[in-house]
């Protein structure tokens, strides 16, 4: 996070100043924001200086086959589906140009980007959970910059209708009288101040709006998401049409496809910042480390196997001879389980120092709670030597005979 709170000082985002309204959108969610940074970093790959519209993202071959699959959208070519598409790039890209992690020119009627800060944009790629803390201290830092985060402030300590409609009146003011955004175009501030309010709602597990009106408790996770996962709903009914039928198909497959990029991605990122070295330092360790390893295994703890904090980077030798039983990939070594589990424990403590926000503690602690499910959990509050000490307590007590 170090790298995302030094950018957001360097700027004054202050909306009173810039008099631009494209500092948050309607699309901005942070499921969209992040696999948006994921398609940037995979159009421009190695080169930073590499320009791009909206359009090239949008018609990449790595975005026209994972939007399409996750978001459950038409095909990226369809003309009654350019319209939304349009929008679902163009207003992140807007964003993180606001942001100062992309730079933005004109070119005619087109705008331009390059990108400016790729730790940033990196970070925002990782997983969802990054891009929500991303827009959570950016939002922040706007709001104060522009002089209107007291109302804010004041409504999550008052969550009742009269704070709620002062807010929502008062950022709809600070739009009315500071963009181009006209009076007579009344939803386009309410449209953008639910997208503004409810990740700050959900960070402080406040009260945050729904449908136009405060909300009657607090705003959840996936209330922030673009994708929402709503099938689970429409299952439930018993007598349910032909057209439900299928689109709840649709959101399935959704979901597989969703799961299946981001364990992908999650790979990805982890061999790109450990590459070449093996994070485990034993005899085996030699030569090019090439192999992602999941330390519980996707086909027992599917809940883990997209979770960077349960990957580690191996060598060959480590992964098949040494994590996996007789080669075979279904047999875990416990002992080197647990091997595993301090060098991660070691990767995480060295982001932690950096503090670059590539990997999470509490995602952590929730991987070996999941995966070894202790009758006493391990703890938020246990520093680092805390939680290895309980780790070897752990593997001695339930594999050493």
């Amino acid at each position: 996070m170090n790298e995302i709170e030094q950018l957001l000082q360097s700027y004054d985002y202050d909306i009173r100043k810039t008099r631009n309204a494209r500092f948050m959108d309607q699309k901005v969610t942070p499921d969209v924001l992040s696999i948006i940074a994921d398609c940037i970093l995979q159009f421009i790959a190695s080169d930073n200086t590499k320009e791009f519209s909206s359009k090239d993202i949008w018609t990449s071959e790595y975005a026209m086959k994972n939007v399409v699959e996750i978001f459950n959208k038409p095909n990226l070519n369809d003309e009654k589906a350019k319209s939304e598409y349009d929008k679902f790039f163009a207003q992140p890209l807007k964003t993180l140009a606001y942001a100062g992690i992309l730079y933005e020119r004109k070119d005619g009627n087109r705008n331009i980007y390059k990108l400016k800060n790729r730790k940033a944009l990196e970070f925002i790629a990782v997983k969802e959970r990054n891009a929500l803390k991303f827009l959570c201290k950016y939002l922040f830092k706007v709001l104060s910059d522009s002089g209107i985060w007291s109302l804010f402030e004041d409504f999550f300590v008052e969550q009742n209708s009269d704070s709620f409609q002062n807010l929502k009146n008062g950022f709809s003011e600070l739009l009315y009288e500071f963009t181009p955004i006209t009076r007579e175009n009344t939803k386009e501030p309410s449209r953008i101040f639910t997208k503004i309010l409810n990740p700050l709602a959900f960070e402080r597990q406040k009260k945050g709006t729904r449908k136009g009106y405060l909300s009657p408790d607090m705003i959840g996770y996936d209330e922030l998401m673009y994708n929402r996962k709503n099938w689970r709903d429409l299952e439930k009914s018993k007598n349910i049409t032909r057209k439900e039928y299928n689109k709840i198909q649709g959101y399935k497959n959704a979901e597989e496809a969703r799961v299946k990029y981001t364990v992908d991605k999650a790979k990805r990122f982890v061999k790109l910042r450990h590459f070449p070295n093996s994070e485990v330092k034993d005899n085996f360790a030699s030569g090019n480390a090439t192999q992602v390893h999941h330390i519980f295994p996707e086909f027992e703890y599917p809940k883990l196997k997209s979770y960077i904090e349960n990957l580690i980077l191996l060598t060959p030798s480590q992964h098949l001879s040494q994590a996996h039983l007789d080669n075979n990939t279904r047999r875990i070594n416990k002992n080197y389980q647990l091997i595993c589990l301090l060098a991660k424990m070691d990767s995480i403590e060295y982001s932690l120092n950096c503090n670059d926000g590539f990997y999470s503690v509490e995602d952590f602690l929730y991987v070996l709670n999941e995966g070894i499910s202790p009758v006493n959990k391990f703890s938020e509050d246990l520093g680092i030597s805390e939680i290895k000490a309980k780790l070897v307590k752990e593997y001695e007590s339930k594999y050493t005979t």
